[in-house]
């Protein structure tokens, strides 16, 4: 009897983490999804251009990569001469609409490297949204010096 009992507890818990994970709806596409790398364990930063072909607002509340420990959205932007950088904690991609994460504006602040990683490399990042779907993405890993996806 505690034997089924136990087999009941985690088919219960496997469908609860299944349900909890839900996949992104097809209305969002990724593409371009690049980071510039940096040496010396320096944070890199990630940018993608996020595609909305729904008709409804989508919410990004954040992302997560297994290659880093800790995945940041960012804002930087230039004021009075000075360049800023912000966490946000969120970022809306409105619909049959996109969003860049871009040098010079919105980005993903990649830290806490789990290993090695080098141009050439490619780290999976998942999207988190404020429905709790979520998409995972292959990022691309180029230079310090690269300006985009194909450099």
């Amino acid at each position: 009897m505690k034997f089924r009992t136990l087999i009941g507890a985690a088919m219960l818990a496997l469908s609860t983490t299944v349900l909890a994970a839900a996949p992104a709806s097809p209305d969002v596409q990724v593409e371009h999804a690049w980071i510039r790398w940096l040496p010396a364990k320096l944070p890199a930063a990630g940018y993608a251009v996020i595609r909305n072909v729904g008709e409804g607002t989508l919410r990004l509340t954040g992302a997560s990569s297994p290659d880093y420990g800790m995945v940041m959205l960012h804002h930087s932007r230039l004021a009075h001469g000075d360049s800023t950088m912000e966490m946000v904690d969120h970022l809306d991609i409105p619909a049959h609409g996109s969003v860049e994460l871009a040098p010079g504006g919105y980005h993903l602040m990649l830290s806490q490297p789990a290993h090695a990683i080098k141009p050439g490399d490619h780290v999976k990042v998942t999207f988190e949204f404020a429905d709790g779907a979520q998409l995972q993405t292959d990022f691309s890993v180029r230079p310090a010096n690269a300006s985009g996806p194909g450099d």
